[in-house]
């Protein structure tokens, strides 16, 4: 198992944060007009609202690389703290 997060970790670190911002934001705020999805599924599961599977997979689709950005940075704030660069 360590040695398949290792391999997940290294790959992530090969991701630049020049794609990974950008494509995070983007996939995020798709679609723009008329609310972005991800605004609008996060307001359903705050009001208890989030039930169907299909907005379930459509909340988790839209903020999944915000969760691998989140994961890079703590990887790399980690990282830096521990001077291991």
């Amino acid at each position: 198992m360590k040695k398949i997060l290792t391999k997940l970790g290294e790959w992530l670190d090969s991701i630049s944060y020049w794609f990974l911002v950008p494509a995070a934001v983007a996939l995020a705020l798709a679609p723009f007009v008329p609310e972005p999805h991800l605004v609008e599924t996060t307001g359903m599961l705050f009001r208890g609202e989030l039930t169907e599977p299909m907005y379930i997979f459509d909340f988790f689709m839209h903020s999944s690389l915000l969760y691998l950005l989140a994961i890079r940075v703590y990887r790399d704030v980690r990282r830096r703290r521990d001077g291991d660069e």
